[in-house]
């Protein structure tokens, strides 16, 4: 591979990255140790993980230095990895309960990666309870968006706990790439290609001109039901943020919340919306911090087709109300979905080819704001981001180790002191709550809040079922 240039998007994690704010994501997998385990099992598995010194993309990939590198960033497959630098083993104090592997994330996640070097880091955590252990991955943003980064880790997983000398995560994809490789561009192709990607420009102007209109009318108050930027009230989750971070998980079965979207007529997502607006507005209304407007959601979407594998970046954002200035429970419920409903149909609107240009533009104020150090300074673009990522729904194994449990580990930006992130996995709802260490002290509260948000709701739809039917819209 010679350079590769980055699009938009991908840059501007590079260019807003910062002490303060690290643009890295993480996976944080727990694993069950197989019952055969000897004593130095994780010893061989770190052993193994370092044995490995051909990477596949995005692995082998950094940044290449140059005058224009910090305008024009480009990336270059590196052929010297020091693997005992990216991949690190640690150890738990006992007891190695969830809070300990939670101090634990917390620390590795508040730290930079090195630009001198591929965009990764792998830990290796023993010591945890219950005969687990477990593996904290984190990739910068520049490289993977949540859903590429889960399918990466995916590809190196097994649905059989017999099979044995499994690749390590980063050498997984490499017959596929090599695979790849083989189809080599030629000057037709490339003529060809730019042309096309010309032409769907060209075509997208119209579709993004009227995208962008709906969003000023939602803006000017026109269309008060759809959520446009800035349209969110200030509040203790929108300042300025240090680099230190909070994070803490959650696990739901996931049949109980389609159970409960079913009885209400909600989607999943919605179901996931209107716990996390419970538990906020409970955890802001203790501190005396509930502003009196309802505080919105940026919620990214994926945009990838279904056979798309690559990395990179290839989501979209939509805005949708929270409804934390509505009381009743199941009336919050109510304007979350109509919210979301219009939300999406306003996306749905603009076809594949403007989405790219769509994203860009409704990113812009946020990219910007970061750029010129106006983050946490101004008006919020929106008040916290929550995403739902989709993921196997199969128990998958490693090298004979059971993966019990994967929960998302997010990033953090100033104006953007909490993200929750939501990852399915075999028969579960894993949540993962990241947050400014310094802005939200006793975060923990609101990750247990959303559980009795739960129970909360089932009880009010139960209550308000007639019998033999579903809820009764509020």
């Amino acid at each position: 591979m010679g350079t590769k240039k980055l699009n938009p998007l991908d840059a501007s994690w590079l260019y807003v990255e910062s002490r303060d704010q690290p643009m890295h994501v993480a996976g944080l997998h727990i694993f069950s140790l197989p019952p055969e385990a000897k004593p130095d099992y994780l010893q061989k598995v770190v052993a193994h993980l370092k044995s490995s010194r051909d990477l596949a993309s995005p692995w082998n990939l950094k940044l290449k230095s140059s005058l224009l590198s910090k305008v024009l960033p480009s990336w270059v497959a590196d052929g010297d990895i020091d693997l005992d630098y990216h991949v690190r083993h640690s150890a738990l104090p006992k007891p190695g309960g969830e809070r300990e592997l939670g101090v634990l994330v917390s620390r590795l996640h508040s730290h930079q990666l090195d630009f001198s070097r591929p965009l990764w880091e792998c830990h290796v955590i023993e010591g945890l309870e219950g005969d687990r252990f477990a593996v904290y991955t984190k990739m910068h943003h520049s490289l993977v968006d949540g859903i590429s980064g889960m399918r990466m880790m995916q590809r190196a997983l097994s649905e059989s706990p017999r099979e044995k000398d499994m690749p390590p995560f980063w050498a997984a994809d490499l017959t596929r790439e090599r695979s790849r490789d083989r189809e080599a561009p030629t000057p037709a192709n490339a003529i060809d290609a730019i042309l096309d990607g010309a032409l769907k420009q060209i075509k997208s102007v119209p579709d993004l001109a009227r995208g962008i209109g709906r969003l000023l009318k939602s803006a000017s108050g026109v269309d008060d039901k759809l959520i446009a930027p800035f349209g969110a009230p200030v509040s203790v989750l929108n300042g300025r943020i240090t680099g230190q971070r909070r994070f803490a998980t959650q696990q739901y079965e996931l049949a109980r919340l389609k159970a409960l979207a079913k009885a209400t007529d909600a989607t999943l997502n919605d179901i996931v919306l209107m716990l996390c607006s419970t538990a906020l507005r409970r955890f802001l209304k203790e501190a005396n911090a509930l502003p009196g407007r309802s505080l919105t959601s940026g919620i990214p979407v994926n945009v990838r087709p279904a056979d798309d594998e690559g990395a990179g970046n290839a989501i979209s954002f939509i805005m949708a109300n929270l409804a934390t200035d509505i009381a009743d429970p199941l009336k919050r419920l109510e304007a979350i979905k109509e919210s979301t409903r219009r939300a999406k149909e306003h996306l749905q609107s603009l076809p594949r080819h403007a989405l790219t240009q769509y994203t860009m533009v409704v990113m812009a104020p946020f990219i910007l704001e970061l750029l010129a150090g106006l983050g946490g300074r101004t008006r919020p673009v929106f008040n916290v981001t929550i995403s739902n990522v989709p993921g196997p729904d199969r128990p998958l194994y490693f090298n004979g180790a059971r993966l019990e449990a994967m929960y998302p580990v997010s990033l953090l930006a100033h104006g953007g002191a909490l993200n929750i992130t939501c990852l399915s996995y075999d028969g579960s709802l894993n949540f993962g709550f990241t947050a400014a260490r310094d802005t939200l002290p006793h975060m923990q509260r609101l990750a247990v809040y959303t559980g009795e948000a739960l129970e909360e709701l089932e009880k009010q739809v139960k209550q308000s079922r007639p019998k033999g039917g579903r809820a009764a819209a509020a």
